[in-house]
């Protein structure tokens, strides 16, 4: 008669061998869970917000960088997540209203068209959410963008300056959205992401993109040579014109003046050749000469130069040149931010003023001071909109490739105010 520890000693090595496959089962599905492609969407559970008038100051501060959608809602980025909260004048981020969640995949980029908030992914998906009910509106593809979030602690760049991403308006009032990246360019129905057009291209060889208000989408070639800046019709993506001013060297540079977020919807540009700048109006045909705009420090809002020079503010009709204003203060302002109708100033001492870009008026005047500063600070990205004003508080001295500790004043880098 055979033993029962015979038996299961030519048994054992069997049962080990199971059990080494379940646990690397196991093991396997797991990290699938962690790491397999995934999204995660938390739409909104309560009634859309109304819009919101702040009494005048300081809102507060935030870890993030705000994008004011619909005046009704704030929405940050961060490396992976969109999220957004409610009211806009809360003193701290709050609670989502609603977030959306991808991974692997990194966030590049958001803009925002009435209730409709486009992100942009590394792995090139676009993901249209609903501003109301935070759910998907639309999905497409885009061109790869060959980079991951570069939006720091605060997501600042990724909301302000979102790259390749920039809504536009067609001659025919069509919202579309245009997409830049190694591939070449696309141009999408805003409304539900329909591809319009596309233009197979040396993506990475398009620089300096902005979205005109005469429709038209505007990149240099910085491929050719010499450099030339290209003019494409946002509505079909077909080129309509190839420029560049006759003093140009072989390199040439364009940079959005007067635009919306992200460069869109641009009434002039600046360009930059040899270490020297002009300024020029846009419209259906070639960029008109504008010596008024020539100055990198000069800011365009709606059809007022603003000219700041030391303690003092000059605003001068853009097209006709005459001065409509002047302003000379205390000490030294910068033009932190603009928005329809408002020009924010920031003084040396961190006062906020607003006045009326058209009249000069003084709206408000305050301190942007919120009792957590540690060290003193420098303006990093400013933001206007809805009669709001975010600013990041920036360490003085430190270098731009320090670490997000030492390169932010304070926790919360991102001071809130209402104008």
């Amino acid at each position: 008669m055979r033993s029962r520890g015979g038996v299961w000693g030519r048994r054992r090595p069997a049962v080990v061998a199971l059990v080494a496959v379940l646990v690397v089962a196991a093991a396997a599905v797991v990290t699938y869970r962690v790491l397999a492609p995934a999204e995660v969407l938390t739409p909104a559970r309560a009634d859309y917000p109304a819009p919101v008038r702040a009494a005048t100051g300081v809102v507060g501060t935030l870890a993030s960088a705000p994008l004011i959608v619909d005046g009704r809602l704030r929405v940050y980025a961060t490396t992976r997540q969109i999220r957004a909260d409610e009211p806009v004048d809360a003193r701290t981020r709050r609670t989502p209203y609603w977030s959306y969640r991808r991974w692997p995949a990194e966030l590049i980029g958001i803009v925002a068209s009435g209730t409709t908030v486009v992100s942009r992914w590394s792995d090139g998906d676009l993901v249209a959410l609903d501003a109301r009910t935070g759910r998907i509106r639309w999905r497409a593809d885009g061109p790869p963008p060959g980079h991951g979030y570069d939006g720091r602690r605060t997501g600042a760049s990724t909301v302000y300056t979102p790259a390749g991403l920039i809504p536009a308006t067609a001659s025919g009032g069509r919202a579309v959205l245009v997409v830049i990246g190694g591939s070449g360019l696309r141009g999408l129905d805003l409304t539900d992401g329909r591809e319009l057009w596309r233009v197979d291209i040396d993506g990475s060889c398009r620089a300096g993109a902005l979205t005109t208000t005469a429709g038209q989408l505007v990149t240099v070639d910085a491929c050719a040579s010499p450099q030339v800046v290209e003019f494409h019709d946002v509505q079909t993506g077909r080129l309509v014109n190839r420029w560049r001013p006759e003093d140009a060297g072989p390199e040439l540079a364009v940079a959005p003046v007067g635009c919306g977020n992200g460069g869109s919807n641009c009434p002039a540009l600046r360009t930059t050749s040899g270490g020297s700048s002009r300024g020029w109006l846009l419209g259906r045909g070639e960029p008109t000469p504008m010596p008024l705009l020539d100055p990198n420090e000069v800011v365009l809002e709606g059809d007022v130069a603003l000219t700041p020079s030391g303690n003092e503010l000059v605003a001068r009709s853009v097209r006709e040149g005459t001065e409509l204003w002047r302003r000379t203060g205390p000490g030294p302002v910068r033009i932190v931010a603009v928005q329809p109708g408002l020009v924010h100033l920031l003084t040396d001492a961190h006062e906020l003023i607003t006045l009326n870009s058209t009249t000069g008026a003084q709206r408000s005047s305050f301190p942007l001071v919120a009792g957590d500063e540690v060290v003193p600070w420098r303006p990093g990205f400013a933001y206007a909109a809805d009669g709001f004003v975010a600013v990041e508080r920036l360490a003085r001295a430190a270098p731009s490739d320090a670490a997000d500790a030492q390169f932010y004043a304070a926790p919360q880098p991102v001071i809130l105010a209402a104008s």
